[in-house]
């Protein structure tokens, strides 16, 4: 089972972001928790952290405050080494497109390769533009 971000106008779907599965998402936040807040979750991103990432979605108005805290994190995994990727779909997925991480940023990652915090970014400056929520499916 896969996590998808997704903004939705009414029945149109505005934008997209297939995670994979959950434990990938979970990955990305156990490297948040492990690095950025010394093993308390949430500490200081707990929009991101503290967050079900089975279902519901986050409001335009926290779409804000969680752009912030991805940039904070983007800034910092930028800065940071790189980790060996955890899945064989990565490391495929990195053989045929000739990736190969240079930071801790680019080591997460959707299904088409694409840098996973930028994406997120992009959801939330979406939501806020349109005011709509970004939900988890």
């Amino acid at each position: 089972m896969g996590l998808y971000l997704c903004i939705f106008d009414g029945d149109e779907e505005l934008e997209g972001i297939d995670l994979g599965s959950y434990e990938g998402f979970g990955r990305f936040r156990d490297a948040v928790r492990d690095r950025l807040e010394q093993g308390k979750p949430g500490s200081r991103y707990p929009l991101l952290m503290l967050h079900s990432d089975g279902d519901g979605a986050w409001t335009p108005e926290e779409a804000r405050l969680l752009q912030d805290e991805l940039e904070a994190i983007a800034d910092a995994f930028l800065r940071m080494p790189p980790l060996q990727f955890w899945a064989a779909w990565q490391r495929q997925l990195a053989a045929e497109r000739g990736l190969c991480p240079r930071n801790l940023y680019e080591c997460f990652m959707d299904v088409d390769g694409e840098p996973l915090i930028g994406r997120m970014m992009a959801l939330c400056v979406l939501a806020q533009e349109r005011q709509l929520p970004i939900l988890f499916q």
